[in-house]
């Protein structure tokens, strides 16, 4: 079971490492690409477990809304704008910025 585990969230953080710079990912997105479907929530949970000072870019995955379900919405806002991500009204538009590999 623990492999089974470690597996699941290696592959969400490869799939997460792979989201270019300037694009985003919504959790249901990386759980079908991981091959869980209805699985956004595992997601979330996996991402709000990395290691401290991590180096995977977490903030580059969001919502179905295209906004952010985090608890420290600042920070991912201002990694997104940085990457040249606009917001409008607190949203991203999926349709410009997401990622389909």
């Amino acid at each position: 079971m623990a492999d089974s585990i470690k597996r699941t969230r290696e592959q969400v953080w490869q799939i997460v490492n792979a989201i270019p710079r300037g694009r985003v990912c919504t959790y249901g997105q990386v759980a079908n690409l991981a091959g869980m479907p209805q699985q956004s929530r595992l997601v979330g949970r996996i991402l709000a477990r990395l290691p401290k000072g991590t180096r995977l870019p977490w903030h580059r995955v969001i919502n179905s809304q295209g906004k952010i379900s985090n608890p420290d919405p600042e920070r991912q806002q201002e990694r997104l704008e940085k990457e040249g991500i606009v917001f409008v009204s607190g949203r991203i538009n999926l349709k410009a910025y997401r990622w389909v590999p």
